[in-house]
């Protein structure tokens, strides 16, 4: 199984993060925006990242990759069955990409993707505005949403841990501070979920490339 995409996108580490959790190995193969080889391109017509192959079948887009890697092997079940806990899950999983996802894009293309990967300034103000004025709102509602379990839904990791953790690799990338005392949860469950070995591994490597 492939995923392509880097992992420095939040969407392709949270593809990457679920299947090690579901105890799936995948390989993982970035891939050049500007020459896309056609392999990625028949997994992603569209272009965007992530993309995922299994043998001759391909789809694109990370929550339609979790599905398939949970229909593929229920256990351990990180989407859960229970009416209620499932709702709850996709919600999470559409926070994060809707509502944390485009705040995050705004502060990682202008201070980190532009001016490194592109050569080209990045619009400072934009990222500025957009941790000033949208982040926090956002975290508000994280706060009053989780419990304290650490757990997004019930009493174990579901998807809508995966999901919203993912974008706080970024944030840290970002060196986003974000106060403990206004947010002890948040930071609490970021915290714990970083250091997964799901994660850990990759932000170990996005660490060392961003820094080369």
């Amino acid at each position: 199984m492939i995923v392509y995409g880097s992992s420095l996108s939040p969407f392709v580490r949270k593809v990457l993060a679920f299947a090690a959790e579901k105890g799936i190995e995948v390989e993982n193969q970035p891939v050049n925006p500007r020459q896309p080889d056609e392999a990625f391109v028949e997994a992603s017509p569209f272009r965007k990242i992530p993309a995922f192959r299994d043998g001759d079948f391909t789809v694109a887009d990370s929550s339609a990759i979790v599905q398939y890697l949970e229909a593929l092997k229920p256990e351990p079940a990180l989407i859960p069955a229970e009416p209620k806990a499932r709702a709850k899950a996709i919600w999470f999983d559409e926070y994060a990409d809707t509502i944390l996802g485009p705040t995050c894009a705004k502060m990682m293309f202008n201070r980190i993707v532009a001016p490194k990967f592109m050569g080209r300034d990045g619009d400072l103000e934009a990222a500025a505005k957009a941790e000033r004025e949208e982040l926090p709102p956002a975290l508000d509602y994280l706060e009053s949403a989780i419990p304290d379990t650490l757990h997004l839904v019930g009493s174990g990791l579901t998807l809508a841990d995966i999901a919203v953790a993912t974008m706080f690799a970024n944030f840290n990338h970002l060196k986003v501070a974000i106060d403990p005392a206004r947010y002890p949860r948040v930071t609490a469950f970021a915290d714990a979920m970083l250091a997964r070995p799901s994660f850990s591994a990759w932000i170990e490597q996005e660490t060392m490339m961003l820094g080369a």
